[in-house]
């Protein structure tokens, strides 16, 4: 990544990637299936000027299969997008909605929330599953410890994921050396910084996956229920140990007020699914603050939003 322009803890910059350059800093929307909730088309997104597109990596892996995907040209071809994409490692969604799971040193057991399947993802199969997908930017597979979980098991997670990263790192590098995806180009892997809540323990896993100098390096973990101000403390915590000429992503925030105060405080990516989640509930933002179309009050307003 090349940074441009610095004011304070923000950053102006341009991250390349095969499939063209990304202005940061920028907001991906959530093409859970390879597809935007709501009817969302792939034009549509180019006539609103999206720069990239993020896609679920667990779900794709449930249904149609990643090898379906692949098949099919990639998520490029799916969609019929021509320009960057990111996949996530499927790590959140398997924490989140699945029912039954089980964590061992090697990935996690689970049942697919769809029908009930018991499947297993591992760092190497999350990595397999992506390259598959043929996304220009892939995450390492981690443990998304619930915001309530106690410092020890904070801290034992923390280890987890960072043998984790080193075995997605491997498998990454392993097929970057024997061949171009689906796309024929090559994929960026970016770690993930876990730790809760706690600052320090936040501080020691950015230092230890940094030494890894990998393409890029996400924040995650966080926007799961504890307030902005905490949110703010870790961002605060992480970016300044976090490499300068690497993409700095937080992951799952998408606010308008979260994005302009982690922005300030050095975040350079972005991604949420309430943006479309909101539209299709009839939500706005507007200058003069939230406003629900559906309410009975604007049910005969013929006014301009």
């Amino acid at each position: 990544m090349k940074v441009i322009k610095t004011s304070g803890g923000a950053r102006r910059g341009v991250l390349s990637t095969p499939h063209g350059d990304i202005q940061t800093p920028f907001f991906m929307n959530v093409a859970t299936a390879a597809a935007i909730k709501g009817g969302v088309s792939a034009p549509d997104l180019l006539t609103l000027g999206t720069q990239v597109v993020l896609c679920n990596t667990y779900h794709l892996y449930l249904r149609p299969g990643s090898d379906v995907v692949r098949d099919c040209g990639g998520i490029r071809g799916m969609m019929k997008w021509d320009k960057p994409t990111l996949t996530d490692s499927g790590g959140f969604q398997v924490f989140s909605l699945a029912k039954l799971r089980k964590i061992t040193e090697e990935g996690v057991k689970f049942a697919s929330h769809i029908d009930g399947r018991r499947l297993f993802l591992s760092p190497e199969i999350a990595v397999q599953v992506q390259h598959d997908l043929g996304a220009d930017i892939i995450m390492a597979f981690d443990e998304c410890a619930p915001s309530t979980a106690d410092r020890d098991y904070i801290a034992k997670s923390c280890d987890l994921t960072y043998r984790w990263l080193v075995r997605s790192r491997d498998e990454w590098l392993r097929l970057e050396r024997e061949g171009a995806n689906v796309n024929n180009a090559p994929q960026m892997l970016f770690g993930i910084n876990q730790g809760g809540v706690y600052p320090d323990i936040r501080r020691e896993h950015m230092k230890r996956i940094a030494e890894l100098d990998l393409p890029g390096y996400s924040i995650g973990g966080l926007a799961v229920g504890e307030t902005a101000g905490v949110m703010y403390d870790i961002i605060e915590n992480v970016t300044p140990l976090m490499p300068f000429d690497k993409p700095r992503y937080l992951m799952g925030v998408g606010t308008p007020e979260n994005i302009i105060n982690a922005v300030g405080r050095g975040i350079d990516m972005f991604d949420c699914v309430m943006p479309s989640r909101n539209a299709r509930h009839g939500t706005l933002f507007t200058r003069d603050g939230v406003m629900h179309i559906k309410n009975k009050q604007y049910e005969r307003d013929t006014a301009p939003v």
